[in-house]
C-alpha cells in the first residue's frame, strides 16, 4: 500500500528584496565638512579667533590706568605693523580684537585723515559699527570725534574691505544704550572714562552706505 505523502509548501530560493542603499559621501568629503563646521569664524567684521586667548587677556589689562600710558608705543607699534601689511591689519588685529582704520576729512582742512581704532561690533546688525571716542582716557577729546562730528560720511578699512559708512554721533538715550552695549564688550570704557575727568565720550554710530 502506498503511502500518503502531505503537501509541502516549496521553498522559495529567490534572494531577499533589499531597500536601495544611498549613495555614501566619500570619507574624506566628510571629514572635510566636519572640519568646517568646527572651526571658529574669525573673518567676519567683530569676530574673533575663539582660541585666541588674548583678547581675554587685552580686556582684563584695559582696566589697569598703568596701561594707559603704553599708548605711545601702541600707536608707534600699530603704525609699522600697518605699514608692513598695507593696512590690512594691526596690532589690535594681530591680539584677535575687532579694529579698523577710519579715514574721514578734515574739518579744518578738508584733508583726508587715517586712523586705526578698536570698535564696538553689533552682534545682531553687522552692517553697523560703534566708535567711542575714548583717547586713552585723556582729558581731551581724539581729533578724528571731532572730525566726525562735521562729517556726513567716512571711509572704512577692516582687514582687506573697503567701504563707504554714513555717520551718526549718539546722543540721549541712543547713546546710553550704546555705552551699556561698549561697556560690556570693552569693561576698561568704564576707567577711561575717570581718567577723562569731565570729558564725556564722544559715540558714533556708523553704518554701511
Amino acid at each position: 500500500m502506498d503511502a500518503e505523502v502531505p503537501d509541502v509548501p516549496a521553498r522559495d530560493f529567490s534572494p531577499p528584496e533589499y531597500p536601495l542603499s544611498r549613495k555614501r559621501t566619500p570619507l574624506r568629503e566628510r571629514l572635510r565638512k566636519r572640519r568646517s563646521e568646527r572651526r571658529p569664524r574669525a573673518n567676519r567684521p567683530g569676530d574673533h579667533a575663539r582660541w585666541n586667548p588674548l583678547p581675554a587677556i587685552g580686556r582684563a589689562l584695559a582696566r589697569r590706568p598703568i596701561v594707559m600710558r603704553t599708548a605711545p608705543a601702541v600707536v608707534a607699534l600699530e603704525r609699522v605693523t600697518r605699514r608692513l601689511t598695507k593696512g590690512r591689519k594691526g596690532v589690535l588685529d594681530l591680539a584677535g580684537l575687532p579694529a579698523l582704520q577710519l579715514t574721514v576729512r578734515g574739518r579744518r582742512t578738508g584733508l583726508p585723515r587715517t586712523v586705526s581704532l578698536l570698535y564696538v561690533p553689533d552682534l545682531e546688525d553687522e552692517k553697523t559699527i560703534l566708535l567711542i571716542g575714548s583717547n586713552w582716557g585723556q582729558q581731551r577729546h581724539p581729533a578724528w570725534s571731532a572730525n566726525l562730528t562735521s562729517a556726513d560720511s567716512a571711509e572704512l578699512q577692516i582687514g582687506d574691505e573697503h567701504f563707504t559708512v554714513n555717520v551718526r554721533q549718539l546722543t540721549g538715550i541712543d547713546r546710553e544704550r550704546a555705552w551699556q552695549r561698549a561697556l560690556t564688550f570693552w569693561p576698561g570704557y568704564a576707567m577711561e572714562q575717570r581718567l577723562a575727568g569731565t570729558r564725556r565720550f564722544r559715540l558714533f554710530e556708523l553704518t554701511r552706505a
